[in-house]
């Protein structure tokens, strides 16, 4: 709604605004994470600006740092809150009342298509490689919410050497490493693989071809012997 069509104006809308903020905190730490996820994957924590973040959320800058006591502390948010999203996903699967090769198939898929959709997750966890991790060895939390995707893939392997439907003693963090290798590949080096080899990544038939390709992948991994032509005489 314009100003002019506001009774009391510009002012009055600002008001408004401020009092629906200071009535929802919850919402207004929300929107600061939201804009700050975009500020951050985009200019990176150096480049990024608090006073961008303030001015898009219509809050200010003294806010966010009650908040989260610094620009540090709020990608540190950022940051949190980006891992938080891609376990939640795992978490809703439900994946133990599935049995193991599907249950696997539908880990991948999710992890396919959360790294496709949320290019700001990949590129921030990109910034923070460059970082060394600095800031996420600050996180109490981080660590923890990723315990969760390794004992669910540790879950389905028990399951699946238990059945017989994997016969490869794997480990689950390897599982892990081999799965988002290849998803955060196809996102992080995007423009660079596409530009020197002329394909779209995004392009719907390759897309399809890709997760079908890490999906089997994995799955003809661990239906393999351990020892499955690993030599000898």
């Amino acid at each position: 709604m314009s100003s002019d069509r506001w009774p009391g104006g510009a002012d009055k809308m600002a008001k408004t605004a401020k009092d629906a903020r200071k009535n929802d905190p919850e919402r207004t730490r929300e929107d600061i994470l939201e804009v700050a996820t975009e500020e951050f994957s985009e200019f990176g924590l150096s480049g990024a600006r608090v006073d961008s973040i303030a001015e898009k959320t219509r809050t200010s800058k003294r806010m966010i740092y009650y908040y989260y006591g610094s620009k540090e502390g709020l990608y540190l948010a950022v940051l949190e809150r980006a891992y938080r999203k891609i376990r939640s996903l795992e978490s809703d699967l439900q994946l133990s009342a599935l049995p193991p090769q599907e249950a696997l198939r539908q880990l991948i898929g999710t992890t396919f298509d959360h790294d496709e959709e949320n290019p700001d997750f990949v590129r921030l966890v990109s910034i923070e490689n460059i970082h060394h991790a600095m800031h996420m060895k600050r996180s109490s939390v981080i660590a923890d919410l990723n315990i969760s995707v390794i004992r669910t893939i540790q879950d389905i392997l028990d399951r699946g050497l238990a059945t017989g439907a994997f016969k490869r003693q794997a480990d689950a963090i390897d599982v892990h490493m081999l799965i988002s290798a290849f998803c955060f590949f196809r996102v992080s080096n995007r423009y660079t693989f596409g530009t020197i080899f002329e394909r779209d990544l995004s392009e719907a038939n390759l897309y399809a071809r890709h997760k079908s390709l890490i999906t089997d992948a994995v799955l003809s991994y661990l239906r393999s012997d351990n020892l499955a032509g690993e030599g000898g005489s």
